[in-house]
């Protein structure tokens, strides 16, 4: 069944472009030009797979449509915007957005991002890379006072659950993978976002904070999530007694 896109735009036009291209390479497509229409098509029983929203809606704008589908929603989003701040595109990674294009854009690129974010396993269900199949060894990673199960995409921190974004559990997960190594944002861009990334490197530094704040870690005093200095990020955490890790 092909995957399912909802594109959000107040302008025909471009619902029109970035439908031919994303329908010549296999999607369904649905369009609004509101940001309630959007807000109601994507937490709807026909849900999109992924969303396409752009910011400058003429009732709602992208920022609070995006909030509003978060309250009950985990669907991918992508927000298309004209705005070029940097305040801007931080504010929308920050409501939850996936993934962000700024106008004007190349529709390759953006049917690249779109396969991109869809590649990457949902919350709660197996992983879109790997399939379903039994795995040959236990994959949860065990820390101390940390626990990430990639399979049920659960994660406790000192035995209670913490609920992370989709995008925010894939980068912990890559860095638990490999403890002590100190990825550079460029790589943990290419090894979550799973594409050449053609914005601003610093989106990877405002899903760490975020991070942070719900793993209760501090950048000053960090118990999981260390900053190398003008390198990266590596995860810091002890491995727990017995773990593989």
């Amino acid at each position: 069944m092909a995957r399912s896109i909802l594109v959000v735009d107040d302008e025909p036009r471009i619902r029109s472009l970035l439908r031919a291209y994303l329908e010549a390479d296999g999607f369904s497509v649905t369009e609004a030009g509101t940001g309630g229409d959007a807000v109601r098509l994507a937490t709807g029983d026909l849900a999109p797979d992924l969303v396409l929203l752009d910011i400058g809606l003429p009732d709602v704008d992208g920022f609070e449509a995006l909030a509003r589908i978060r309250r009950t929603s985990e669907v991918y989003v992508i927000l298309v915007t004209a705005r070029a701040e940097e305040l801007d595109r931080l504010v929308g990674l920050q409501v939850g957005a996936d993934d962000y294009v700024t106008k004007p854009f190349s529709p390759r690129e953006v049917v690249a991002r779109v396969k991109a974010v869809l590649r990457r396993p949902r919350e709660g269900g197996g992983d879109a890379r790997g399939g379903h199949g039994a795995p040959s060894r236990d994959p949860t990673l065990r820390f101390v006072g940390l626990r990430i199960d990639p399979e049920r995409r659960e994660l406790t921190v000192d035995d209670s659950p913490v609920v992370l974004s989709t995008l925010e559990f894939d980068l912990l997960h890559a860095l638990a993978s490999s403890p002590g190594r100190v990825f550079s944002r460029a790589q943990l861009l290419e090894k979550v976002w799973g594409y050449d990334f053609y914005g601003d490197e610093r989106v990877v530094d405002v899903h760490i904070r975020n991070m942070r704040r719900a793993l209760g870690d501090m950048a000053a005093d960090p118990r999981f999530i260390g900053t190398v200095r003008g390198v990266g990020y590596k995860l810091v955490a002890e491995p727990a007694a017995g773990s593989r890790a």
